[in-house]
């Protein structure tokens, strides 16, 4: 197929072009830059300028661009740029899709678990209302900003991300210093589930739904294991061979964070890939401590 990548130079895009193009596929890029070959496309979501024409014939489209949600404290000015990069580039993204000729087949979107917010020990599944809070409203309007696109008979998948374990970036990244010093514990109370993905399961998880005609809607990218935040500390201190004994209270990680504390490191969100698993994908590395020791030794 020849497949168009928004984010394709993040710590997502990059595997997922890599292994698209090990299948076989022709694979383009979308770039907020001067184009360096006859495989990138220049655009700029923020100014709202991107050539229809230069989008006919791609097969699939998938969008992973955004601002790194964990890029810092959430001042207003930031939390606008979180929000505005994926609902607004979904927006102009679907808006010059269908003035393309010929449209795509199908568009697969990047979402998040961030969409069911807190929700304590309930078992979150894709039939589960959003909860409360900016970053269920921002999940909830960058899916929304695809719509146009099923309306028009493109077929419309986003994949709801949960923390993503890679040695390379991301969240798992910023925690290894401090747990290789011993300088690490559990967050808070330590009951908060913590839904994760191993960084090659992931990128299989994309793969599948672009190639299966049938994938549709919304499918929780997860491990069908999700654990509390104090048996994931436990677990990366047994890999690491490190002691995990220093607790950080709930309030410091407050005052250090500010109210990206409880959205993204003392909320509760216990999802499971329920539609993953039902079409049949299989996971490689469905628990926790393979999966750590997969990336890290």
């Amino acid at each position: 197929m020849k497949i168009l990548v928004t984010g394709a130079s993040g710590l997502v895009g990059g595997g997922l072009v890599r292994g698209l193009e090990r299948d076989g596929h022709a694979v383009s890029r979308l770039v907020r830059r001067p184009p360096k070959g006859q495989d990138e496309i220049e655009w700029d979501p923020g100014a709202g300028r991107l050539d229809p024409a230069a989008l006919g014939g791609f097969d699939v489209v998938v969008h992973l661009a955004g601002e790194n949600i964990a890029g810092g404290r959430w001042s207003d000015a930031r939390k606008a740029r979180i929000r505005d990069s994926r609902v607004d580039g979904t927006r102009l993204l679907a808006e010059r899709l269908l003035a393309a000729d010929p449209r795509p087949r199908a568009f697969v979107g990047a979402s998040a678990i961030g969409y069911y917010g807190d929700r304590g020990d309930t078992v979150c599944d894709e039939s589960t209302p959003p909860g409360d809070g900016f970053l269920p409203d921002v999940c909830v309007a960058w899916e929304e900003a695809a719509r146009p696109l099923a309306d028009a008979s493109v077929r419309v998948a986003h994949l709801r991300i949960g923390i993503v374990l890679s040695a390379e970036g991301g969240a798992l990244k910023a925690m290894l210093l401090p747990f290789r010093l011993g300088l690490a514990g559990r967050l808070g109370p330590g009951t908060q589930w913590m839904s994760w993905i191993g960084y090659d399961d992931l990128i299989a998880a994309f793969r599948f739904v672009i190639e299966r005609d049938d994938a549709r809607g919304a499918y929780n990218a997860v491990s069908p294991s999700p654990v509390t935040n104090a048996e994931y500390t436990k677990t990366l201190g047994r890999v690491l061979g490190r002691p995990t004994i220093l607790p950080a209270p709930a309030f410091l990680v407050r005052v250090a964070l500010g109210e990206m504390a409880d959205a993204l490191l003392l909320a509760s969100t216990r999802v499971v890939p329920r539609r993953l698993t039902d079409a049949g994908f299989t996971f490689e590395r469905p628990a926790l401590e393979a999966a750590l020791r997969a990336e890290l030794e």
